[in-house]
């Protein structure tokens, strides 16, 4: 992808937590699960809860599967010194896929080695992070600003090693103020002390602020587009609203693309 990624400047708290790795004990692992020796092979166990279409983790041998890992090695190289990153995924309209490209790229990510990833439920209007990996909506983000609700009691471990979500929470009206507060920022920085990637799922651009508003205050911003359904225009002016707003867009996900023998096919296209 030709946007970069900025350079590391670090917004952590003090005594946050190691930026890799986690601080020990900070966002606990799932219940019963225990890390395996160095050598051992890992069987990972798919929660039923989890949902089908996160197919990273459901058909890991795939060829979705192996788009999303493009995907991530794109993400991947525009990181060389391997500094935690927080990005925001976004579409122009409801309906593109953008919060199961958010679960995916998260799986995706979490197959990393020592690579601990959060996604954070950041469509405060129409969440759905907590349906895909089959976790409560509530306690969440709202409620971590609203309420100062601790990190670890509103990240919550998956059945995948390595992966968290931190779930929308409850419902509120001024969710673009909250997405743009300093509480916000603050909060951004604490969770970068402690997890490698976080992908933020947040509202369309067009209908809402709120990707415009978050994209001003993470690493970078990723583009869901799926094709035969998005109106270029629609798509265009978003691209334009996002960049404008002062986003960091580092690249489109294209889903639903068709190759000559018919299957379906997402792929990543790079800023100019």
């Amino acid at each position: 992808m030709a946007a970069d990624l900025p350079p590391s400047a670090s917004t952590a708290a003090p005594g946050a937590g190691a930026a890799h790795g986690g601080a020990a004990g900070a966002i606990p692992l799932p219940p019963g699960s225990v890390p395996p020796p160095p050598g051992d092979e890992l069987v990972i166990l798919v929660d039923r809860a989890l949902d089908p279409r996160v197919v990273v983790a459901h058909e890991p041998q795939s060829g979705v599967a192996e788009q999303y890992r493009t995907f991530r090695a794109n993400l991947v190289a525009l990181n060389p010194g391997g500094q935690p990153r927080a990005l925001a995924v976004t579409s122009a309209i409801k309906g593109e896929g953008k919060s199961v490209t958010v679960a995916n790229l998260a799986v995706a990510l979490a197959e990393l080695p020592d690579t601990r990833v959060l996604v954070v439920d950041a469509d405060l209007r129409s969440p759905s992070q907590h349906q895909l990996f089959g976790r409560p909506r509530e306690p969440g983000l709202a409620d971590a600003m609203l309420d100062f609700v601790p990190i670890e009691r509103v990240v919550a471990a998956t059945s995948l090693p390595s992966l968290y979500v931190l779930s929308a929470g409850r419902a509120v009206r001024n969710s673009s103020e909250l997405l743009g507060s300093s509480r916000m920022s603050d909060l951004i920085g604490a969770l970068k002390a402690e997890f490698q990637w976080i992908l933020f799922d947040t509202p369309p651009a067009l209908p809402f602020a709120d990707a415009a508003t978050l994209g001003t205050r993470v690493d970078g911003l990723l583009y869901v587009v799926r094709l035969e359904k998005t109106p270029r225009d629609q798509s265009t002016r978003a691209l334009e609203l996002l960049r404008n707003a002062g986003c960091n867009v580092l690249g489109s996900f294209l889903a639903g693309a068709r190759s000559d023998d018919g299957d379906v096919r997402s792929y990543v296209v790079p800023e100019d």
